[in-house]
């Protein structure tokens, strides 16, 4: 007799969740992790880095205080506040997260887990062995080496390095303009560091809505936050108190110095130590092969999360925990549709986002009509001081159907659930416009887009 029903290797976001999903569902269940319980995302991703820009917001809000009829004199800030502040944060949530196993009864393991056969893993630590019927995989991925690029954890670092940093530095070369390069180059700003930002295509966020990237990369030159798009790096090289980076921009060579450089691009599964090729587990470029129902190829053996490579986010991991779990349990399950995904990126102003870009829709040769009210037309914005930003929805111009978001202005994170909801529902732009949003709320923006999609939006001209 097998000694579980489910093993969930890794208790990050998607493990814990599909571990808590399926004792709910009756399924005797253990979980190993070799590391601190929430995995990445909860140590020394997602919730650390969002407790340092909540730092960062409270320090512009302090040097722009006058603004508010707010004036002093000495002002200290200390940044290594932040990071135990962010530390603490951590801890609260791991013991959470270690209470919730605990009282749905998850038996948590301590170690690294390794495929023996295709129901038994070993315990490398122990040499312990345990089996179940199923298997999930959610390991998660970590930094991928870069050619030309030796992260030495000093000078040249990775977004966990710059976790546990307690002096910000005085200059900062960032390697990549996604999600995590201009996070963490509204947190260094903020502090007063002098930052650019280093991305090998034509934009910021070159993944979102070209408006959208525009927008931020304006707000980012007004910071003195130096943008080098188009911009090869050939080579890094650690000194003794600072690095050195080469790269090639504007078809010119050159070679700068910063006191840290921070590699944000780049990542791999992290399969490397699992023994997969003991039982013939399929991969692409270190990532997990998996179907719509996150199983693989071996019928009892599931991947989720960003191990499989699909959308390396945090709630993604979740939703394809509970479907994995959910499918394992025996119930009819329904596969994601990842074009409805939602996106966030908490940078400042804040970006939020799903489906299809403007240049997407009209590449697909679907006919569109657009929408958008600009956030210095909102008295709420206005009112809080924080009026960058617009809300912008790209609709099927025969349905009124949502065929994407995108957002970029103040908490625009916390707004888009209503308009995933709209599209789940198979709501269309017709009932946005018609809902009454309270007043005065950002939200508004929401309905005044809607209703431009028609040109009967209240307050902004027509074009």
């Amino acid at each position: 007799m097998l000694d579980y029903d489910l093993i969930v290797i890794g208790s990050g976001p998607g493990g814990y969740v599909a571990a808590i999903r399926a004792t709910q569902l009756g399924l005797k269940t253990a979980i190993v992790e070799s590391d601190e319980v929430g995995g990445v995302c909860l140590n020394w991703g997602c919730i650390p880095s969002k407790s340092l820009l909540k730092n960062a917001e409270v320090v512009n809000i302090v040097k722009d205080a006058a603004k508010y009829g707010i004036e002093f004199d000495n002002l200290k800030i200390d940044y290594s506040k932040a990071v135990s502040r962010s530390r603490n944060v951590v801890s609260k949530l791991t013991q959470g997260v270690k209470f919730l196993l605990k009282k749905n009864g998850v038996d948590n393991i301590k170690g690294h887990a390794r495929f023996v056969d295709t129901t038994t893993v070993q315990i490398k630590e122990s040499n312990k062995s345990i089996t179940a019927t199923n298997i999930i995989i959610a390991t998660g991925a970590k930094q991928k080496q870069l050619l030309g690029i030796n992260i030495d954890h000093k000078n040249i670092i990775t977004s966990r390095d710059a976790l546990e940093l307690n002096k910000i530095p005085d200059s900062i070369a960032i390697i990549g303009g996604g999600a995590t390069g201009v996070e963490f180059a509204h947190i260094y700003e903020s502090y007063g560091s002098k930052v650019t930002i280093i991305e090998l295509l034509d934009r910021l966020l070159p993944q979102e809505d070209e408006e959208i990237s525009n927008i931020l990369e304006k707000s980012y030159l007004s910071r003195n936050i130096n943008i080098l798009t188009k911009s090869s790096v050939i080579n890094v090289v650690s000194l003794e108190n600072s690095a050195s980076i080469q790269i090639i921009h504007n078809n010119e060579n050159e070679t700068i110095e910063y006191d840290k450089v921070l590699v944000a691009i780049g990542a791999e599964g992290n399969t490397s130590d699992l023994k997969l090729e003991s039982i013939g587990i399929q991969t692409e470029n270190s990532f997990i092969t998996t179907n719509e129902d996150m199983s693989t190829n071996i019928p009892n053996v599931y991947a989720i999360g960003d191990v499989t490579g699909k959308m390396l986010l945090a709630h993604v991991a979740s939703a394809q925990g509970t479907l994995a779990a959910e499918k394992i349990a025996g119930l009819a399950v329904k596969s994601l549709n990842y074009d409805s995904i939602p996106k966030a990126v908490y940078c400042q102003p804040q970006i939020a986002s799903f489906g299809m870009t403007e240049q997407e829709a009209l590449m697909s040769n679907k006919s569109i009509k657009v929408g958008k009210f600009p956030i210095t037309a909102s008295g709420k914005a206005l009112a809080i001081g924080e009026s960058e930003g617009i809300v912008k929805l790209i609709v099927d111009e025969s349905l009124g159907e949502l065929l994407g978001a995108h957002l970029i202005g103040p908490e625009v994170t916390e707004l888009l659930s209503e308009l995933s909801i709209t599209k789940l529902l198979e709501g269309t732009v017709n009932e946005l416009g018609e809902l009454i949003h309270p007043h005065p709320t950002i939200s508004e923006a929401l309905k005044e887009a809607a209703l431009d999609v028609n040109g009967t939006a209240i307050h902004i001209l027509k074009a």
